[in-house]
């Protein structure tokens, strides 16, 4: 409303017609409500102020400001989202003005919303207006996530360098790769291609099984299994 006194060149005889013209509903009841009760020259030669004052009495009691006002204190920045915690934060302090008796009180709290590391930065670049303190620490906090966001970068060969998008692989993971669990014995420091045990049986079967498969080719294709299963008795025996 003050914005629009400043924009319409209002004077301040005419704030009070001009700002309750505005009102719509109950609050346009509730000030019918008060003409009548105190008479239509009395209702409005009362300044801006006390018109102001009346509307925060009966539209915004004691103990809503209260709420708003524990809400304010404990207001903090969720994850990198500045823009919205610095349009609410405007918007309490708009109504929770009691609060802050100097700019300075108002910067305090607003930049105490934001990360340590911004937070500091913040405090000691002295900002010595709202504006000045938003400005910087939403700089800070777009510097944040860019830094965030930036791809990680490895080297390849000589000279020549990759973006990796994906993430680090954990601890975990390279332990896992430098120590690897063979799946034949479940022993670990070495592959299942290369455990001993798997080498002995391959050797004792291929051993064991070449005379046989010598065979396959010279029997016919009637007798090659019967000669098979009898070559397996003779081994197993």
């Amino acid at each position: 409303m003050e914005i629009m006194f400043h924009i319409s060149n209002c004077t301040v005889e005419n704030q009070i017609k001009f700002a309750t013209c505005t009102l719509l509903g109950s609050a346009l009841t509730w000030w019918n409500s008060h003409i009548r009760a105190v008479g239509h020259d009395v209702a409005y030669a009362m300044t801006w102020t006390n018109l102001k004052n009346m509307m925060t009495d009966k539209y915004c009691p004691r103990g809503e400001i209260k709420k708003l006002e524990v809400e304010m204190w404990n207001l903090k920045v969720i994850g990198t989202d500045a823009i919205s915690y610095n349009q609410h934060f405007q918007e309490l302090t708009l109504i929770c003005f009691r609060m802050f008796p100097e700019e300075s009180d108002k910067i305090e709290k607003y930049v105490s919303g934001f990360p340590d590391m911004i937070h500091g930065s913040v405090m000691a670049s002295k900002p010595k207006t709202m504006q000045d303190a938003i400005e910087f620490a939403t700089e800070l906090m777009d510097k944040k996530i860019s830094t965030l966001a930036e791809p990680i970068a490895y080297t390849v060969g000589p000279g020549e360098r990759k973006e990796y998008a994906g993430t680090l692989p954990s601890p975990a993971a390279t332990n896992n790769q430098r120590n690897p669990t063979c799946y034949e014995c479940g022993n670990q420091g070495h592959y299942r291609s290369d455990c001993l045990k798997l080498k002995n049986q391959n050797y004792g079967n291929q051993a064991g099984g070449t005379g046989a498969r010598g065979m396959v080719h010279a029997l016919g294709g009637g007798e090659t299994n019967q000669y098979l299963n009898d070559m397996e008795d003779d081994i197993n025996a």
